[in-house]
């Protein structure tokens, strides 16, 4: 009687610890999903004072399905990684990078830059 019971303590012991692996894994493998769509700006930096104006605005994304720069879109590499080129205007400006993942969730994130230079004078 006494083998009988511990065949059968050991039997659930050992079904909890397979769910509890099952739902640990579970929870690791879809933590990225769970997350949303992410936006890492690398350069420039946010408040950046910028001399030419030429920029390159680069950084990389993950979860994402659609990224735009100040609504119109722009592209990403397999690794999630963009690099777009933008030309601005002296003085302060404002810069909207929104991405969506598959599921409609969204992200925005502004850059704000002000470029140093002539203004234009009438």
């Amino acid at each position: 009687m006494e083998r009988r019971a511990t065949k059968f303590i050991i039997k659930w012991i050992t079904i909890g610890l397979a769910v509890i692996v099952i739902i640990t894994y579970s929870f690791f493998a879809s933590r990225e999903l769970l997350m949303g769509p992410q936006i890492n700006i690398i350069s420039p930096e946010n408040g950046s004072l910028v001399d030419e104006p030429l920029i390159v605005i680069h950084g990389n994304t993950k979860n994402i399905k659609s990224i735009s720069l100040n609504d119109l879109p722009i592209f990403i590499d397999q690794e999630g990684r963009f690099k777009e080129q933008l030309l601005l205007a002296p003085g302060y400006t404002i810069l909207t990078l929104r991405a969506k993942d598959r599921f409609g969730r969204e992200v925005v994130k502004r850059l704000e830059l002000v470029r140093k230079g002539n203004t234009i004078t009438n």
